[in-house]
């Protein structure tokens, strides 16, 4: 259940409408600050709440709304229709992930290889546009025999290539134990595919405050998948980014998975919740990823998240959906041009080489 207060409605009376939630009703008031109005969510048992009686509280208050969506706080209704931004604190300052924001691209090995490598690629996905820099330190894998990832050493190595540039840095959580050290670095927690049904790792990241990016589940449902981040929202952490990365479907001849594209125009009208797309693994392919990222951003996604290696042949994990530093420059510009035309482009248009 939500309270719509009317614009202009004093801070004071506000807080008084909280309190009194909270010592006369035994409700836990969340107070949303919108751009225009202020919205006040009910958690707690509301099922047999009048909504007459609440609208009586307050002349201030515009309406009293229930929330018909399980997901109560990823739900558009939360926020009133209202899209919500999550802002990362980075080396270069704060980048706002969000629908009325310039489009985020992060991008990087799939695993942190070594010093020279990260630091490599780093520097020339930053010269090309990215904010973030994406790599693996500890990496979920089918085969118990593939490469792991280098764990708590890679890190560091994570480190050094955010000094060195000024990148935001983006690394998966696998273990609960790891969270402490990994958000050292991490300026973005990810969850992945595999981990997104893991409810007690939900809430050890939503009780703590790094921004979260939840990967789709290979066969999750949209409903699935908004539920899984109502559990970092429950937890106490609102700063949530949704990851479409491809699902498994019935076709794997051709393609590593199936990139849902239309989850982007499905979220938009079910969360406020900012969406990221992810086309390497979403195709498995290098070769498919340009017409993917440049179709999400024509969907209007808010973000990509693109893999780039220096020397994808010789890379220790997903090698053939890793773009090649040259080929990130060339996919950057092309991307400029649909960017530009979405008005979600951070940066002049370039020319195309």
């Amino acid at each position: 259940m939500i309270i719509v207060m009317k614009i202009g409605t004093p801070e004071a009376e506000i807080d008084n409408l909280c309190n009194d939630l909270t010592n006369n009703w035994g409700l836990s008031p969340e107070k949303i600050v919108g751009r225009y109005k202020v919205v006040i969510g009910l958690v707690g048992d509301t099922a047999d709440l009048d909504p007459l009686q609440l609208q009586e509280m307050s002349s201030w208050i515009e309406q009293v709304l229930r929330v018909e969506r399980p997901y109560k706080r990823a739900s558009l209704e939360f926020r009133h229709g209202e899209a919500s931004e999550v802002v990362v604190s980075t080396p270069d300052g704060p980048v706002s992930f969000g629908h009325d924001h310039p489009l985020v691209v992060v991008a990087g090995p799939c695993s942190v290889e070594n010093e020279e490598m990260i630091i490599e690629t780093a520097e020339r996905v930053k010269a090309a546009g990215a904010k973030f820099l994406r790599g693996g330190a500890y990496k979920p894998r089918t085969s118990p025999y593939s490469f792991q990832g280098h764990g708590e050493s890679a890190l560091g190595l994570l480190a050094a290539a955010k000094e060195k540039t000024g990148l935001g840095v983006i690394t998966e959580l696998m273990d609960a134990a790891d969270l402490p050290k990994l958000t050292e670095v991490a300026d973005v927690v990810q969850i992945g595919a595999r981990n997104m049904h893991n409810f007690s790792l939900l809430k050890k990241v939503g009780a703590q405050d790094k921004p979260v990016l939840l990967k789709r589940g290979i066969s999750a449902t949209i409903e699935e998948w908004l539920m899984a981040a109502e559990y970092i929202l429950a937890a106490g952490n609102p700063n949530v980014i949704l990851c479409e990365r491809g699902i498994r479907t019935f076709d794997r001849q051709y393609a590593r998975n199936t990139l849902d594209l239309s989850a982007i125009p499905v979220l938009r009208s079910l969360t406020h919740l900012p969406i990221m797309i992810d086309p390497s693994h979403g195709t498995g392919r290098a070769e498919y990823v340009p017409a993917m990222a440049m179709a999400a951003i024509a969907a209007g996604t808010d973000s990509l998240m693109i893999e780039v290696h220096p020397n994808p042949a010789k890379a220790l994990s997903d090698g053939p959906q890793s773009l090649m530093p040259d080929k990130f420059d060339q996919l950057m510009q092309e991307m400029a041009v649909i960017g530009q035309t979405m008005k979600r482009w951070p940066q002049p248009q370039p020319a195309l080489v």
